[in-house]
């Protein structure tokens, strides 16, 4: 049976040196995968000032910025997940229960490192539905616009409906554009 199939109860602690460079290593792991989140945060925050801004450039580095961030927390997780095996847990064990299975090797700093990551994680929950929900408006928002604009039922399209040619009503079509032509 390989490491990473044994479960967190099946395995014993490493006791010693090696146990103590590995749970550093844990606790670097953690202290990174913060940064990231914040990272994160900083940027969810950085692209709704964008949007509220009307500032595309903005949108787009924010996003190419959260894109590299998330290359990057990809990364780290798979390190954590490296790390949880040498410790004697399972590569998908959470914190909580490898924190369980170490029992006394485990010190405050490793607690308050996995409380600040989860704090975070909590935050970025919060940050990313925000930015959806505003995304979200400001798709609304300018399809409305752009509807206003060319004269265009006021119903959003539905996919089934696209290509569609909306029957002539008669009501006057393109208005604001043709009269600003």
């Amino acid at each position: 049976m390989s490491p990473s199939t044994l479960s967190v109860t099946e395995s014993a602690p490493r006791v010693g040196l090696q146990s103590t460079a590995l749970l550093d290593a844990l606790h670097d792991a953690l202290v990174s995968e913060r940064r990231l989140l914040d990272d994160l945060i900083a940027q969810m925050r950085r692209q709704r000032s964008a949007v509220s801004a009307d500032d595309i450039q903005g949108v787009d580095d924010s996003t190419f910025a959260t894109h590299r961030i998330l290359a990057t927390l990809g990364q780290a997780r798979t390190r954590r997940r490296q790390l949880n095996v040498l410790l004697g847990g399972t590569e998908e064990c959470t914190l909580r229960e490898l924190e369980e299975h170490l029992g006394d090797l485990v010190d405050d700093r490793f607690r308050d490192a996995r409380t600040r990551l989860q704090l975070a994680a909590d935050t970025l929950t919060r940050e990313v539905g925000m930015n959806r929900k505003m995304l979200r408006e400001a798709l609304t928002t300018t399809d409305t616009h752009v509807r206003t604009l060319v004269g265009a039922p006021t119903a959003p399209s539905t996919y089934a409906n696209e290509g569609v040619i909306a029957p002539d009503t008669g009501a006057p079509r393109g208005v604001l554009v043709n009269r600003t032509v």
